[in-house]
C-alpha cells in the first residue's frame, strides 16, 4: 500500500468508522478539504483562528457521528478575550457549517494558542439540537490548552470513557482521529496506552493529508482494524430568507421601521455562509402588514 497524492485526495470529505475485533476499542476518522474551503471561502480569518475553527469543525464532525436521533449537534467555544466564539454545527443528515467571532480590531499572532485569545472565563458548551423534542445542553469551563485536550477532558468527565483525540487543520484540509474504549467494556491499562500513544504518532500534516485507509495504515498496520464504508460530509447553510423575515417580525414593526427609515433597508449578513438578506421599505412594510416605515416617519416629525 502507498500512500501516493492521487490515493490520498480519493476521499476528500469523508467520516470513517473503524474497530478493533481483538480489543474493545472503536475509532472514527474524518477529513474535510472541500467543505472546509467552502467555509473558509467566505471570511478572512486570522491563522489562529482559522486554525482553531479548522480543529473544532474536525471535532463537531467527529463527535456527531454518535447522533441517535434526527437532529444537529452543535459544539461552541467561548471566550472574553479577543476570540469571542468557535461555533460549528453538524447534523444527522452529515452536513456541517461553521464560523467565528472575534475582534476585527485586535492584533492576533499567527502562532497564539487557543487560550490567550479566549481570555478570562472561557466555556466549552456542547448543544443537541433534536428535529422534534427539548434541546440539551451541557457547559463546562475550559480544561486545555488545545481543542482536542479540552474535548478529551469533556468526554472523560461526562461520558467516563477512555478517549484520544487528535485534530489538525491546514490552509487545505481538516482532519481527525478519535478512539475511545467501547462502553461497559474493560481494556487493558495497557493495551490502551499503546494503541493511544500509536494514535498519537499522526501528524497534523497526515491528519489533514490523508485518507482514512493511509492513515490507519500506518498507524496500525501490524494490528489493523476493522475498517467501515466512509460516509460522505458536505457544506450546508439553513439560514433562509424566511428565517430571517421571523427574526425580524421578533424585533417587531418599530425597531425595524426605525432602521429602514433611517437606512432604506435593512441587511442581514449569515454568519456562517456570508449570505446577504436586504429587505427595503415594500419588503418590510409588506412583512409587517402594515406602512411600519411611514409611521416611523411620522412619528419623528410629531415628535420634533
Amino acid at each position: 500500500m502507498t500512500t501516493n497524492t492521487a490515493a490520498a485526495i480519493s476521499h476528500a470529505d469523508c467520516r470513517t468508522r473503524f474497530i478493533f475485533d481483538d480489543m474493545p476499542v472503536r475509532g472514527l476518522h474524518v477529513r474535510l478539504q472541500e467543505v472546509w474551503q467552502h467555509i473558509v471561502g467566505r471570511k478572512h480569518y486570522p491563522a489562529a483562528i482559522r486554525k482553531a475553527l479548522g480543529e473544532l469543525l474536525a471535532a463537531g464532525s467527529l463527535l456527531s457521528s454518535n447522533l441517535k436521533i434526527d437532529g444537529t449537534l452543535i459544539v461552541q467555544v467561548q471566550g472574553q478575550g479577543r476570540l469571542k466564539m468557535l461555533v460549528v454545527e453538524a447534523t444527522s443528515e452529515h452536513t456541517c457549517r461553521a464560523t467565528a467571532r472575534w475582534d476585527e480590531h485586535a492584533e492576533i499572532g499567527d502562532d497564539e494558542n487557543l487560550r490567550d485569545l479566549l481570555g478570562d472565563n472561557g466555556v466549552f458548551v456542547l448543544t443537541l439540537q433534536p428535529q422534534d423534542g427539548e434541546p440539551w445542553q451541557g457547559v463546562v469551563p475550559l480544561e486545555g490548552g488545545s481543542i482536542a485536550e479540552l474535548l478529551m477532558n469533556y468526554m472523560k468527565r461526562s461520558e467516563q470513557l477512555d478517549t484520544h483525540i487528535t485534530l489538525a487543520a491546514s490552509d487545505e484540509a481538516v482532519g481527525g482521529l478519535l478512539m475511545q474504549r467501547l462502553p461497559e467494556e474493560e481494556i487493558d491499562a495497557e493495551a490502551w496506552n499503546h494503541v493511544a500513544t500509536l494514535a498519537q504518532t499522526a501528524t497534523a500534516a497526515e491528519l489533514a493529508g490523508l485518507d482514512a485507509q493511509h492513515v490507519l495504515y500506518r498507524l496500525f498496520h501490524e494490528t489493523p482494524p476493522r475498517v467501515f464504508e466512509p460516509e460522505n460530509i458536505e457544506f450546508a447553510c439553513t439560514c433562509s430568507r424566511g428565517k430571517v423575515s421571523d427574526m425580524l417580525l421578533m424585533l417587531g414593526g418599530q425597531e425595524i421601521g426605525e432602521v429602514v427609515a433611517e437606512q432604506g433597508s435593512v441587511e442581514i449578513d449569515c454568519d456562517f455562509c456570508n449570505e446577504k438578506y436586504v429587505f427595503d421599505e415594500t419588503d418590510v412594510n409588506a412583512l409587517f402588514g402594515s406602512d411600519v416605515v411611514n409611521a416611523v416617519r411620522e412619528e419623528a416629525q410629531r415628535l420634533q
